[in-house]
């Protein structure tokens, strides 16, 4: 058995201030109880990526910190990952266990032909 786990918070929904609030209370009470350094955030059912959720993550990662540890958001959507991105917080995003489904890439054209201009 693992002595340090690393408990999960799952954020759910449309993340505003008072449902910030219990999930920074409820993320505090879960890593004194662990002893862990980590707590999971998996929000893959976090609602639209606006600021409020940006906002709940850094209110976490700080809790998180003046506990002794940090968060590691797992499941992110593309367009909230990108979102992360954008502000810059230094939060560790893990992204889910599923491949995404991509096309495979294009091949390149090496050859020139004779109508091409030099470059």
């Amino acid at each position: 058995m693992n002595p340090n786990p690393h408990p999960t918070l799952t954020l759910t929904g449309t993340l505003d201030r008072e449902v910030t609030q219990r999930l920074c209370e409820e993320a505090r009470a879960a890593l004194q109880a662990t002893g862990a350094d980590v707590l999971d955030c998996d929000v893959a059912g976090v609602g639209p990526p606006v600021l409020a959720a940006i906002d709940a993550l850094a209110r976490l990662q700080l809790t998180a910190r003046r506990a002794g540890g940090r968060i590691r958001v797992r499941n992110p959507a593309p367009h909230l990952r990108e979102l992360l991105d954008l502000v810059g917080l230094p939060i560790e995003v893990e992204m889910g266990r599923q491949a995404e489904q991509r096309e495979p890439p294009g091949r390149v054209q090496e050859a020139v032909e004779a109508r091409d201009p030099p470059l």
